[in-house]
């Protein structure tokens, strides 16, 4: 068995299809991770597109102190996982940072405007997001634990977290949560490590991605 896993305000949660894991990791892989372009097959070896349709991050976004919270939610622009023998053992996400709208799937409103520009995202500059699995490893049947490189604003950090993910007759559902510190991203406004005397306005550091993601043969 092997494993699998990617925005915000102020902390992102993105809503899980699926929940987080517990437990020992029994193996690992390191692999490769494929390109945003991938149709090889090799023996038991292939690659399932994503379903950009039923594919989803959803995020939630709030203060570091008190309840002022934003959700919503960002698509996925193409991708690809490899699968063996029924399981997971890597691929490659896009995200389209363009299309990030709130709960309500509002993108032309103050909060999305802002989450967009150089104090968050920098969308202009970065208009995708990307993550690679470089490797897999079971926690049980279908609860995995997930590394992978992140790629936000043209920074790249490795990562790692649970998801839960099924493979069966062709098509592959997963769904991963994913916690980082935006600052090693570059994403530092209202930070309490860059700014001082910020008080209750101080966003929180913390970014909690769920990540629903389903490819089809």
């Amino acid at each position: 068995m092997h494993k699998i896993k990617s925005i915000s305000y102020f902390i992102i949660i993105i809503a899980p299809l699926f929940f987080s894991c517990s437990g020992p990791v029994k193996e690992k892989n390191n692999i490769n991770a494929p390109g945003s372009s991938l149709s090889l097959h090799h023996g038991n070896e292939k690659y399932v597109a994503i379903d950009t349709k039923e594919s989803v991050v959803t995020w939630k976004g709030s203060m570091l102190v008190g309840t002022n919270s934003h959700t919503g939610y960002v698509y996925l622009s193409k991708g690809e996982l490899l699968i063996e023998n029924d399981e997971l053992m890597g691929g490659a996400v896009e995200v389209d940072m363009k299309t990030i709208e709130d709960d309500a799937h509002g993108s032309d409103n103050n909060l999305i405007k802002h989450l967009k520009d150089p104090d968050f995202f920098d969308v202009q500059k970065f208009p995708f997001s990307t993550i690679a699995i470089t490797g897999t490893g079971s926690i049980t049947a279908e609860d995995k634990q997930i590394s992978g490189n992140l790629t936000i604003k043209g920074i790249t950090h490795p990562v790692t977290f649970p998801a839960k993910v099924e493979v069966k007759d062709g098509i592959v559902t997963a769904g991963g949560r994913l916690v980082i510190d935006r600052t090693d991203w570059g994403v530092r406004y209202k930070s309490g490590k860059f700014y001082d005397l910020l008080a209750d306005q101080t966003m929180s550091d913390s970014i909690e991605f769920n990540i629903k993601i389903v490819a089809k043969q």
